[in-house]
């Protein structure tokens, strides 16, 4: 190979990639604008004589037009499209029914479910589909999104090397072997790796992510809550305990089939035991704030919000089951979806007088009234701190009253547009789910897949078909898709292209590259294969993984042969290499997974510092075992 000598240019790239590194470590600036900075600075520094070739400034923003962003884009508005119609809540009820609500259950079987998809297309894409249920996961188990985020985010990167379409490198490697093999002589061939070939590699590091998580996540993982994370700042309990003194909670139990209670209304159990019975189902349908005038049909379950101790005095007292957590109406009590809120009952209202019976409250505005506060007091049905209890839906409003109520989201919206309240509660999420139209959001998701998958397609095309599709049939609008995406991403992501590129062209990837095999020249073959892992690792953090598996598959073929050892496996070992992009959010999955967690660049240092590590012993040592 030609030696590569150190040129003016290839400086100038250096220091700005030392640059690019402290604005990154220091967050002196925002981690995006950081990004943005680089950017024009390339541009102005391109400008200089003897540096006009550093960057061609007429393409300089074209990484805004890139196929990585426009694909993160498009399954951002995919994944909004899916969560729109309820699909996504009703995965994160199924994981959490089935796996617990723990973060050493919860971790790995979302972990676990990404990596897995994630070897089938690209991983930012099921990060992307994701996102939303380890939202609604975090707001149901009241874990922190930074949390849960990482570790979904490193299993998605992970898992693209479970096969030989997971992840872009793996997709370029068998033509790069072809191209290498017309320089080869016959018995130096190399044979292109099969669809599953890399399957026992990808799989012991997708395990050794979710055990690196699992066990030391503890202490690597941030345990602080990013500002404004989640969409409920307090649960049901706490929120009437701190703020009107009732010490309730919601509980779910069960009446058997036959019970005495059969035939007698919901109405008679709330005043004999002072409890709000919020919910019922039976027959496999369940009802948010039923008619307390319904009469009880056994077997069923109900929801049940009071003070333990009359829950508990109620359920051994009429031979009721008590659950230990909620069961049938976990989705329905879920902070994602229902809470509780206050709404103020104005001057010139039309229910001035009438109390909630004469309403049919429940029935007419789809929530439970859970108190009344007037002027210092507040009337409740369960026990307040002066040890008092009154029919609450007995007692005429006036103007001026707060009433605490249990709603969902849906139905406070509709609220707000009701004149004769004001809602007085703003922090809950205003949006108008549409579960008619899930069957459009998994068409054009499945299509979507099929085109990435079964066709030759640009994967920004497929998967923006998929997101128009979407928008088409109306299962988001396109205000709503635009709101989706997260410009703080699309922008790190597309600033930083131009750096890569200029790494690349002015030849300074080369020279860095020719540099550390003069160090490895002798080494052993194992070593050498070892070097040329580190090699490609440094290389994914400073430019995009395909330039660096475009660049470094040469070198490691031409390595292999003159050190006598497997050209193949060489190529391989950069291909795969080029996924251990953990230290810094440079990486599609780390950049989108940064801003919704409230990640700094120190947490991906931290965390992924070891990760980097476990990942080059672990695959090197399955490779060599497996091949």
């Amino acid at each position: 190979m030609e030696a590569i000598t150190l040129t003016y240019p290839m400086m100038v790239v250096l220091g700005l990639l030392a640059f690019t590194v402290i604005l990154f470590v220091s967050e002196i600036v925002r981690i995006d604008f950081a990004a943005i900075l680089v950017m024009v600075l390339l541009g102005l520094i391109s400008q200089l004589p003897g540096l006009h070739n550093l960057a061609d400034v007429s393409q300089l923003f074209n990484g805004l037009a890139s196929n990585a962003v426009v694909s993160i884009i498009a399954v951002m508005i995919i994944g909004a499209g899916l969560d729109k119609t309820g699909l996504m809540s009703k995965v994160a009820a199924f994981i959490l029914k089935h796996g617990g609500s723990t973060e050493t259950r919860v971790v790995p079987i979302i972990s676990g479910t990404v990596g897995i998809i994630s070897s089938f297309m690209q991983n930012v894409g099921a990060a992307a589909l994701f996102l939303p249920v380890v939202s609604r996961i975090s707001v149901r188990t009241e874990l922190p999104l930074s949390r849960l985020l990482m570790p979904m985010g490193f299993c998605a990167i992970l898992g693209g090397t479970m096969t030989m379409v997971g992840s872009s490198p793996l997709i370029l490697l068998n033509d790069l072997i072809l191209t290498a093999n017309q320089a080869l002589p016959a018995a130096a061939q190399m044979e292109p790796f099969g669809l599953f070939s890399v399957t026992p590699v990808g799989i012991a590091l997708v395990a050794t992510g979710i055990l690196y998580f699992t066990i030391f996540g503890r202490w690597v993982l941030p345990s602080g809550q990013k500002d404004g994370e989640a969409t409920s700042a307090q649960s049901t309990k706490e929120y009437l305990q701190s703020l009107y003194g009732l010490k309730t909670d919601i509980f779910e139990i069960t009446i058997p089939e036959g019970h005495r209670v059969a035939g007698q209304t919901f109405d008679d159990l709330i005043k004999q035991y002072h409890i709000y019975i919020i919910g019922s189902a039976y027959h496999g349908k369940t009802w948010f704030a039923p008619v307390i005038q319904t009469e009880i049909t056994t077997p069923c379950r109900l929801a049940i919000l009071g003070n333990r101790k009359d829950v508990v005095h109620m359920t051994e007292d009429m031979g009721f089951t008590l659950h230990a957590k909620l069961d049938v109406f976990a989705e329905d009590y879920a902070p994602t979806k229902s809470g509780v809120a206050e709404i103020v009952i104005p001057p010139g209202s039309s229910v001035i007088g009438k109390c909630a019976h004469d309403l049919v409250f429940r029935k007419t505005y789809g929530a439970s009234m859970l108190a009344i506060h007037r002027g210092e007091e507040t009337l409740s049905l369960v026990e307040s701190e002066d040890h008092t209890h009154t029919q609450i839906g007995e007692v005429p409003f006036r103007a001026g009253d707060t009433l605490v109520i249990l709603t969902t989201w849906d139905a406070l919206t509709r609220l707000s547009r009701n004149r004769d309240f004001v809602v007085v509660t703003t922090d809950y999420p205003q949006e108008e789910l549409r579960p008619t139209k899930v069957g459009w959001a998994l068409l054009f998701f499945v299509i979507a897949l099929s085109l990435i998958l079964f066709t030759d397609l640009r994967l920004s095309l497929c998967l923006l078909t998929g997101a128009a599709g979407m928008i088409l049939t109306k299962v988001l609008d396109i205000d709503e898709a635009y709101e989706a995406v997260s410009w703080s991403t699309v922008f790190l992501l597309a600033s930083l292209i131009p750096l890569g590129q200029a790494v690349q062209s002015s030849g300074t990837a080369g020279w860095i590259a020719q540099q550390i095999l003069l160090l490895l020249d002798g080494w052993p073959i194992w070593s050498l294969q070892a070097g040329l892992a580190v090699l490609a690792t440094i290389f994914t953090l400073i430019m995009s993984n395909v330039g660096a598996t475009v660049l470094l598959v040469p070198l490691a073929v031409s390595i292999a042969i003159a050190a006598g050892g497997d050209p193949a496996i060489f190529a391989l070992t950069v291909a795969i290499s080029t996924s251990n992009s953990f230290l810094i959010p440079t990486h599609q999955v780390n950049a989108l997974i940064m801003g919704p967690a409230g990640y700094k660049v120190i947490d991906f240092v931290k965390s992924g510092g070891i990760m980097t590590i476990l990942f080059l012993v672990v695959s090197l040592f399955v490779m060599n075992v497996v091949f």
